[in-house]
């Protein structure tokens, strides 16, 4: 999602070598110490820039920007909402950034058919994204205007991390559409007023900053939306959170789909 920062000019300059500035100016180190210090300093490198334990874009967006991802926190809620909706789970369309990883991770629910729908660019996919993409299960399309799906043809529709950065405007024709494509729901999760949030990568690729609405004014726009909450999945998520002591990072709203 965002960009490393470039540490790797600060790392080689010979000041900041380990061991280098403390060699005596007198000193005649060989090249095979130095081709040494050299080596190790890009072995740190490359570990700034893999990582040691094999994160996600998601994970190094929020180490690196102290945001908070609500594409995340949907893999944390994917087990509760599976309680709330049952067997509504069979089929399932993920809408919003880096939506390839979350389909990779959910394909692991054998009872569930998943896809995907990345609303900004797949530029910088990678193999397995292009492979979800070269099947059909992943496509890049504009939440902005019509989705190239029949009405219900999905039993969940999942959004993350999209909506925030959508203006009234447009998130009054993109929910709506959301919920035409639903057969049983629409879930939308949707940042907190207040988190934190990554500022280099989001003018560039989204194009403008988060919108943290409150709680108060999506129920408003639901309203003026014709958007009808699901009270019944919403009592079943929040029974089954308590149950596992799961407490939400972003707001979480439980939309049945248009008739």
């Amino acid at each position: 999602m965002s960009r490393r920062p470039n540490t790797s000019r600060r790392l080689m300059d010979p000041a900041n070598i380990p061991f280098v500035g403390s060699l005596h100016p007198k000193s005649r180190p060989s090249f095979l110490s130095i081709g040494l210090v050299v080596v190790g300093a890009l072995l740190i490198v490359g570990y700034l820039y893999h990582g040691s334990g094999g994160r996600s874009r998601l994970e190094d967006f929020n180490r690196l920007q102290g945001g908070v991802s609500c594409t995340l926190e949907l893999l944390r809620a994917y087990p509760i909402l599976k309680k709330a909706y049952g067997e509504s789970i069979n089929k399932v369309l993920h809408v919003g950034p880096d939506t390839c990883s979350v389909v990779s991770k959910l394909l692991n629910d054998e009872d569930t058919e998943v896809w995907g729908i990345e609303p900004y660019d797949l530029e910088d996919a990678d193999a397995n994204c292009k492979s979800l993409v070269g099947k059909g299960i992943v496509r890049a399309a504009d939440i902005k205007f019509r989705l190239p799906y029949r009405a219900k043809s999905f039993s969940l529709v999942i959004v993350s991390d999209a909506v925030d950065y959508l203006s009234p405007k447009y998130i009054n024709k993109t929910l709506p559409e959301l919920a035409r494509v639903a057969a049983d729901g629409l879930v939308v999760f949707s940042g907190i007023p207040g988190q934190r949030r990554a500022k280099i990568a989001e003018m560039s690729k989204f194009g403008r900053p988060a919108k943290f609405r409150t709680p108060s004014w999506w129920i408003r726009f639901f309203v003026q939306a014709n958007l009808e909450e699901n009270e019944d999945a919403s009592k079943k998520f929040d029974e089954a959170a308590a149950e596992q002591s799961y407490v939400p990072a972003c707001q979480v709203f439980h939309l049945k789909p248009l008739h």
